[in-house]
């Protein structure tokens, strides 16, 4: 039951309204994944003047084998080191691409040009959506949470290095 595993891998471009470069990031995240992605919309008014509802970007979330072997491509790209400060105190994972092609296995495509990416990779343990659904409750205990600490193990078990 305490065993960690992953739960989610969501890849998120930003792209701050311009229509033609959420239609490259969709390209792109669709390449990548071989999924739909989703385009995501402004939920306020943001300081760059982009309306509520508008379009801001774009983002596939990947499970199960899929999100597995996503991320050992990221982690191969960042030669399997990460920084501590990559990592939340619910030991969730942001890594944030410069450039798709550091990606092992993925060329360069000219229509698309030159995005980076960020990747969020959510960790869980079993038991978790009971959590979910009593958490008002508080019938699960603290200890069943995933903390920084746990999530540093994990990666460490992994063959990541932790600076």
């Amino acid at each position: 039951m305490k065993e960690i595993k992953i739960e989610k891998v969501t890849l998120n471009i930003g792209c701050a309204g311009d229509q033609k470069k959420i239609e490259k990031a969709s390209r792109l995240l669709q390449l990548l994944t071989e999924q739909k992605p989703v385009v995501t919309k402004s939920k306020t008014r943001s300081t760059f003047g982009i309306s509520i509802g508008k379009p801001v970007g774009t983002m596939v979330t990947l499970r199960r084998q899929k999100a597995a072997d996503f991320l050992k491509r990221v982690l191969q790209s960042t030669g399997n080191k990460l920084s501590a400060s990559q990592l939340d105190s619910q030991g969730n994972l942001n890594i944030g691409i410069k450039e798709y092609i550091d990606l092992p296995g993925i060329k360069y495509v000219h229509d698309i040009g030159m995005l980076g990416l960020d990747v969020a990779v959510t960790l869980k343990r079993a038991g978790y959506r009971v959590k979910l659904r009593h958490v008002q409750k508080g019938n699960i205990s603290k200890k069943h949470s995933i903390n920084k600490v746990d999530a540093v193990e994990w990666l460490k078990g992994q063959g990541v290095k932790i600076e």
